[in-house]
Parts: structure tokens; sequence; C-alpha cells
């Protein structure tokens, strides 16, 4: 016999469109085998009914079991075995058509009886587990929309529980109820072996028993016929019990586990950062109107640098976006849990979806960045993430606040030999390329946000401190620089992280502080950041807390030696501020350097062009003319001030949000 078609019971609990999309060919093939079953059962009937015009209603008979060949499965044609025994029967029909119209009572118990037992057990019984499979998926759906909802800010413990009970049990009860479907469908696939076979093996025995006369000849051409149908009955037969105990022992053993396994976010593996692939159901966010949105669950899954979407039932999956040198940083939205936002490296395009639990969350984001970095162009993908994932985790060591820097060594410089020193006029050789090890000492910490001391934040509103009035109004006591300067500009950014490194008079070294920076990011899980203002003018930088209106760090324009932004993520920027170290005693002190990287809601260079105005203006400073050739060459506003940028066309969402943050500043 050739081998069944099966639905694996391993799969059900995944429900992955692969599985559904199985599974709508086992309904195919069971409807196919539903409408044949009703025309052959009619025909018996017609059989049974039609004594007067017997001879007719076999010949329809012997026809209809020939189109047994014709019937076009889902799941194939049916085996060649079953179609020539069922041809062979055609034939004895044929021949012995003339002789059945006193068979009435042993046709209805031989052959009508089990096409019927057939169709109103097997067949219904398949109907109706479809019916409760699909109460089943939907009753799951909305415990997951119920479970998505959950509030983070506001979290219920009880509520939580109530609701992660509800899903465990709707989860089970789809598992429980898509077993049986499947358990069912396969049995479908012997049990419609036996359902073709057996009413005629009984037809023709009735034959046999009911003509006694001139039979002679035909019994004997038929006996070994009949018994190896009747052994190819019961050899199926055998085979449906053996594959029903061995379901049954599977259903057994799939339903024995924990019931933390239907629970979400009780993951109790480790979290994978190497991952290069990644395939699940995530929600994504979708806009519904101007001010509305709507969250759907669909199966996610990376191949090669793209990411792709495939729905329910649907047979291949679709594009969703180029993962190659895009982002991926967590996000919070609509207090939902679990949000990470994918942006292309262009900013342009960027889609928002939630994860069921933290592992998910987690690996999702370390995989769409390990396929960003173009790891799988590799020839050995799994190693260099195996290697990267090492390498940052003992080459960075984070820390989250100005306090936590090691005293005494603010500048690493003065341990190793090569450190960049103060310029003091002695020519230097044309040096090599830079390595990584000469622009930022191996296991420099990093900071990543910062925090005000309780009392400088006092300080700075007792006395000293310039507080912003976010009606656009100064205080009297306003300092003096920021009243003389000639450039006020603002900009919405993300303190990502800083880091002390050895040179400042190269991007080089700003290129290596933001891969690091991003790098030590990922590897830790700080996937969370702080929206600031970044006020440029023409004497100072000032990162200000949009919140309170408290500058949390100053520095002086001239102390700036080095700005770029990122080559290809153009919303990174960063710079580098040099400053002294006094712990050696020096009359003027060491050069130290330590680099700033940031995210902006605009292209990085838009703040470095600012930053360059603003030295320029220091420059023009020392010569009245050439500042008034400055002012001359830039449009100004009305008090006197350079106006820098303008409103851009088809980006009026960063525009607006410009407007804010220059108002509140």
């Amino acid at each position: 016999m050739p081998a069944v078609h099966k639905l694996l019971l391993e799969e059900a609990l995944q429900d992955s469109p692969q599985t559904r999309s199985l599974l709508s060919v086992f309904e195919e093939d069971a409807g196919t085998l539903t409408d044949y079953s009703n025309q052959l059962l009619q025909t018996m009937q017609r059989v049974f009914g039609a004594q007067s015009e017997m001879g007719l209603a076999t010949k329809l008979l012997s026809k209809q079991l020939l189109e047994y060949e014709k019937q076009n499965f889902a799941l194939g044609k049916g085996d060649e075995e079953v179609i020539s025994t069922l041809q062979h029967f055609a034939k004895t029909v044929e021949e012995l058509n003339t002789l059945h119209s006193e068979l009435a009572t042993l046709i209805a118990d031989r052959m009508v009886f089990p096409m019927i037992q057939f169709r109103e057990k097997d067949l219904t019984e398949i109907s109706t587990l479809k019916e409760i499979f699909g109460i089943a998926t939907d009753e799951h759906e909305a415990a997951m929309v119920k479970y998505s909802r959950l509030p983070k800010k506001r979290e219920n413990e009880k509520t939580k529980a109530e609701v992660v009970n509800e899903v465990a049990y709707a989860r089970r009860k789809q598992h429980q109820a898509s077993m049986q479907y499947y358990c069912a469908l396969n049995a479908l696939q012997y049990r419609k072996r036996v359902a073709m076979l057996e009413p005629m093996l009984g037809y023709t025995q009735a034959q046999i028993n009911f003509f006694k006369k001139g039979m002679e000849l035909v019994t004997k051409k038929m006996d070994s016929f009949l018994s190896s149908v009747s052994c190819m009955t019961q050899s199926i037969q055998a085979q449906l019990d053996a594959e029903a105990e061995s379901m049954r022992f599977s259903q057994r053993e799939l339903l024995s586990v924990e019931d933390t396994v239907y629970m979400p976010d009780r993951d109790q593996d480790p979290v994978n950062r190497t991952l290069i692939q990644k395939a699940g159901y995530l929600n994504i966010r979708n806009k519904t109107g101007l001010v509305t949105t709507a969250w759907d669950r669909l199966y996610f899954f990376t191949q090669g640098g793209n990411l792709m979407c495939q729905p329910r039932g649907a047979v291949a999956g679709g594009m969703v976006m180029d993962l190659d040198n895009s982002s991926v940083m967590a996000v919070e939205c609509e207090d939902r849990r679990y949000c990470f936002q994918i942006t292309s490296p262009t900013g342009k395009a960027s889609i928002i979806l939630q994860a069921e639990s933290k592992k998910e969350y987690e690996e999702w984001i370390c995989t769409l960045n390990n396929i960003s970095r173009q790891i799988y162009l590799t020839d050995n993908p799994e190693a260099v993430a195996i290697r990267l994932n090492q390498t940052a985790i003992q080459a960075v060591t984070p820390i989250t606040s100005f306090e936590k820097r090691q005293e005494g060594s603010p500048n690493p410089d003065r341990a190793k030999p090569g450190g960049v020193v103060a310029s003091g006029g002695a020519s230097q050789k044309p040096a090599a390329p830079l390595e990584p090890e000469d622009l930022i000492v191996p296991g420099t910490p990093i900071q990543f946000d910062i925090v005000l001391p309780a009392s400088e934040f006092q300080d700075q509103n007792r006395a000293g401190g310039r507080r912003t009035n976010p009606f656009g109004e100064t205080e009297e006591d306003s300092s003096s620089d920021t009243d003389d300067s000639l450039l006020q500009q603002v900009f919405a950014v993300r303190f990502l992280g800083s880091m002390a490194v050895r040179s400042g008079h190269t991007q080089e070294v700003i290129y290596e502080a933001m891969r690091q920076v991003l790098a030590a990011r990922a590897i830790h899980n700080i996937f969370k950041t702080t929206e600031s203002h970044l006020m440029v003018t023409s004497n100072c930088l000032r990162l200000i807390d949009p919140q309170t209106q408290v500058t949390k760090i100053s520095f002086e324009l001239r102390e700036v030696t080095q700005f770029a932004a990122h080559q290809e993520n153009g919303r990174l920027m960063g710079f580098v501020v040099e400053g002294r170290d006094w712990s050696e005693g020096q009359e003027e002190g060491a050069p130290s350097f330590s680099a700033f990287v940031f995210e902006s809601n605009t292209e990085g260079e838009k703040i470095c062009y600012t930053i360059s105005l603003g030295k320029e203006i220091i420059e023009a400073k020392k010569d009245p003319e050439a500042l008034a050739q400055l002012m001359k060459s830039m449009p100004l506003t009305n008090d006197g001030k350079f106006l820098l940028l303008e409103s851009e066309s088809g980006d009026t969402s960063n525009d607006g949000a410009e407007e804010d943050l220059e108002s509140e500043a």
C-alpha cells in the first residue's frame, strides 16, 4: 500500500501558516470525498430502490465505480490498488446486472448501510470537529487580543493573571480541538479506502449467496479476488488501528506538558542573541485613519536581508521591509508592552511591532540588528554573530551615570603611549590609517544617560542657572552670554552614550564611538532613551531637559574639536569635546577628549551645519567686518538672530516638532 499523507500533531500548538495551508488541502480532500461519497450512496440507493430497472441501475453503478480513478483528490489520486480493484468490481457488476432484482434486502444490509454509516459517522464527525476547531480558534484570537491590550504602566496583577489564565485556557482548548480534528482527518485517509471497498465486498458476496444457480464458474473466478480484497481491507483496518493508537499516544504525550507552555511570557530558555533568522507571530500597528490605529496579529519571518509577512491561510509570504542598514530600537507605543520599531536607513519608512513575550522581544531586536549588519552575507554567519556578540560583551562595560566613572582616570590616554596630546608646534609624520585601539582604549566605560545630582539641580533653580520660560519670555537675570548670542537653534535629540577617546581631531573617532555605543546598547539590552533639547548657540552647546527646562550639561563651543553625522544613518550625529585633566598636577592640565553620540528627529547634518555656523560666528566676532559680512549672507529673524532651518515640503511632522521645541526652549 502506498504511504498515507498525515497532519503532524506536533505542529498543532504552533498553528503556523504552513500548517494551516496543509490543513486546507486535507479539508479540500475531505470535501471532495464527501461529494463523491454522496454520489456513490445515491447510486447505491438507486440500486436498492429500482428493482424493476435493476439492469440500468447496476450499469450506472459500474460506471460510477470507474469514476473514482478520475476524481481530483487534493492529496493525489487514489492508489492504483484500489483503482484496479474498483475496476474489477465494475466489470463484475456489469456481467451480473440482470440478476440483481431480488437482492433488495441484502443490498440494504451489506451495501447501502455501510456507506450511510461512513457518511453519517465519519464525514459528519469531520464537519463537527471543523466547527469546534473554528470556534476554539476564534476564542484564542479574542483572548490574545485581550492579552495584547494589557496596560504596562498601570499593571494589575490580578487582572493580568486572569487574562493569562484565559489565554492558557483558550490555547489549550484550541490545541485539543486541533489535535482531534487532525486525528480525524488522518484517520479519514484510511477509512475512505475501507468505505470504498467494504460496500462492494458485501454487495458481491450478497450476489454470490443469493444466486446459487449457474454461478459455479463465476465463483471460481472470483474466490481469489474477493479473498485478496478482504485481506486488503483487513490490512488497511489494521494500519488504521495502529495509527489511531499512535496518534492517541502522541496526543497524551503532547498534552502532558506544564501549563507554562500555553502561557505567554513564561519562557524558560535564555535569550539567544546570535540568531540570524527568526519567525513567529507579532502584532503590527496599522493606521486606519488620521488619528486612529489598529493592531493585527500576523506571522513574520526573516528571509535573507528581508522581513517577510505571511497572513494565515496564505500560500506564501510577502516582503514588508528591507533590513539592510536599518535601525531597530525599543519604543513606547499606546501603553503596550514589548514594542519595537524598525526604521529604514533613510528614515522615511518605519513600522512598529509588538512581541508576545520579553524573550521574543529581545530575540527579535537582536536578530534584526544582526541582519541589519549584513552578517548573513558572510560564509559562516552563525560563527560571525557569535564572535561579534562575545567580542562586544568582553570589550564593553556599560555605566549609567557620570558618578560611575572611575575616579582619577578621566583620560585613559595617560596610561598608554601614543595618546593624543595638545599640539605644541612640533611637526608630526603622516600617520597611517588609525586602528580602533588607536582611537579608543579597549574597555573604556560608556555612559548611557546624563543624570544631574540633586544638589546641582537645586543650585540651578536657586541661583545662577537659567530656566527658559515656555512662553518665550526671558528672566531679568538671564546670563549675558545668551542675550549676546547671535545664534539660537534647538533640536530634539536622544542621548545614546558618551565615552573617553584618545583623539579629538578626526571624524573616525566619532564613527568608532558610534559603533561601540550602539553595540553596547544592543548587547546589554539598553533600548530606552530619553528625549532632550540640544540648544546650539554662538557661544555654547546646551542639553536641556524638556520637562524641567534644566540644563543637564553644557559645553563651550570652542571646546568642541570635531563633529560629524553618520555616513549611512543620517539621524545619528556626534561631537568630541576637549577638556583638561588636572589630576597629574600640571599647571595647565593635560588635554582630554570625550565623544558624545546622539540620535536626532531630523538629519544630523543640520545639527553639524549649525555647530559649524556657530564656530564661524566665534571667529567672525574677532573681526567686525567679517561679522557684518556673515550677517548679510544669512537670513535673520525679527530679533536679529540667524534663521537656519526653514519648513521643508514633505516633512511637516518634523517641522512642527522643531517649532514646538524652539518655543519651549
